[in-house]
């Protein structure tokens, strides 16, 4: 397979959404002249459908794609049973086999909208169970002794955790350990990963140099954040999902918080990068309403999933709810017996909401409309009627049948 060696699109690659990379961006550039790369990233299914959060590190495999070079996409659904402790204050729970294999049964057809599974450089789907099953004890006590306790435990939350006298569980140490032997055993030049990954990663290169003496390279990426530079995610909440249907996905982009206009067209998008300084200097001069910049960016990431066509429609569709206050032109259905439902039944028979705590709570702050008309009490009885329109803030509807 020829590599794209241009040092233009080399540098693109190494810089964009970039945070760090270990040993250097100038030996990782060097090296990408030379030789066609095995890079990877993986990714862990805690839970179902992949998320705006893992499309950051998809797109920046995709460009490496595009240079001709060799890309494994990595399934944990081994390590993601031990269950990842990065920056976690408490034990995380662990998953079945089964459960994993479930949230992860949708994850090649979502990640084919960007990467090519197919052709002349196809990217290749793996699982760590292929050989992290195969591990046996005395294996694993050989692979261990290369790392130390002291090593494991300086990470700060487990200080917070030993701090506030919370347990940290010996399966625990074993997550990062397990991440390096997928490493080794794919013999990758290059690992792929968030900016919060980096203790794991390193793990990996230096059980690359213990048993191979080779080099692992390390590019850790910006990591997707909101309000106070908090990450955004599937565990810390406000992620975005890639199933997410565009014309709701639109709107959930509008939706983000004006920090975040920047960071999501430089790690969410393809635009060019002298298109994205000019967005930059637009935002920070204060030349441009961070609203319209938005829009640009939810269109960009709906074009990206789903097509211009369809990113045209999710924008006028967009422009009709929110601008024109028109319903939506597609309203999910949900078919219910009753004739009369207290509210707070009625909205969680809907499946907008998941509780009724969350169904009161959005009562009081005056968040739920039916038919158009804000409710306030959560007490009352709802007479149901066919064609009844329920909604959730500005972006959930439901139309009774």
């Amino acid at each position: 397979m020829k590599i794209n060696t241009n040092s233009q699109k080399i540098d693109e690659v190494l810089t964009r959404g970039v945070a760090q990379i270990y040993p250097s961006k100038k030996e990782l550039s060097s090296l990408l002249k030379k030789k066609r790369i095995r890079l990877y990233q993986g990714f862990d299914p805690s839970m179902p459908n992949l998320h705006m959060g893992n499309l950051v590190g998809i797109l920046k495999m995709k460009q490496f794609q595009e240079l001709g070079h060799e890309v494994l996409f990595l399934v944990g659904d081994f390590t993601g049973m031990i269950g990842d402790p990065t920056d976690k204050l408490s034990v995380r729970k662990k998953l079945t086999r089964e459960q994993v294999l479930e949230n992860t049964k949708n994850w090649r057809e979502e990640a084919s909208r960007f990467l090519n599974f197919s052709g002349d450089n196809p990217a290749k789907v793996l699982f760590n169970s292929e050989w992290l099953d195969k591990i046996n004890f005395k294996d694993l006590i050989e692979i261990m002794s290369r790392f130390t306790v002291q090593r494991m435990i300086e990470r700060d939350f487990f200080q917070t955790r030993i701090k506030e006298k919370k347990p940290i569980f010996l399966h625990e140490f074993l997550y990062p350990i397990a991440q390096a032997i997928d490493c080794v055993t794919m013999n990758v030049d290059l690992e792929i990963g968030g900016s919060d990954q980096m203790f794991n990663m390193m793990m990996g290169r230096d059980l690359m140099k213990a048993t191979k003496g080779k080099e692992k390279f390390i590019l850790t990426m910006k990591l997707l954040t909101g309000k106070e530079g908090k990450k955004v995610g599937k565990t810390t909440g406000g992620a975005t999902f890639l199933n997410t249907k565009a014309e709701e996905m639109f709107g959930q982009i509008m939706a983000f918080p004006d920090e975040m206009i920047i960071s999501g067209f430089e790690l969410l998008t393809m635009i060019p990068s002298e298109t994205l300084k000019n967005y930059q200097k637009d935002f920070e001069g204060k030349k441009t309403n961070p609203r319209d910049l938005k829009k640009k960016l939810a269109f960009e990431i709906v074009k990206l999933n789903y097509g211009e066509k369809v990113a045209e429609k999710a924008s006028q569709e967009f422009e009709n709810v929110f601008k024109e206050k028109m319903l939506p032109t597609i309203i999910p259905e949900i078919r219910i017996k009753e004739t009369t439902l207290n509210i707070l039944d009625l909205l969680v028979k809907t499946k907008i909401v998941f509780s009724k705590s969350e169904a009161k709570r959005l009562i009081l702050q005056k968040g739920v409309k039916i038919n158009g008309e804000i409710q306030e009490n959560w007490q009352k009885n709802v007479e149901i009627k066919k064609g009844t329109i329920v909604q959730i803030g500005k972006r959930k509807f439901a139309k009774i049948i």
